[in-house]
C-alpha cells in the first residue's frame, strides 16, 4: 500500500501550509541575506561620501 499523506488537525483548518504549496524558486541562507544588506549599506556610504 501506498503511504497516505499526513493531515493537519481539525483544529488547525483555517491555516496553510505553504511549505506544501510551491517550492521556492531561489533558496538563500540568513547569511547571505545579511551580508547583501551590509554590502549595499557599504555601497550607499561610499557613494553619498564621494
Amino acid at each position: 500500500m501506498a503511504k497516505e499523506k499526513q493531515q493537519m488537525p481539525m483544529s488547525t483548518a483555517g491555516l496553510t501550509r505553504y511549505f506544501d504549496e510551491s517550492p521556492e524558486a531561489i533558496k538563500l541562507k540568513p547569511e547571505h541575506v545579511v551580508g547583501i544588506i551590509v554590502a549595499v549599506i557599504v555601497l550607499e556610504v561610499v557613494v553619498y561620501l564621494f
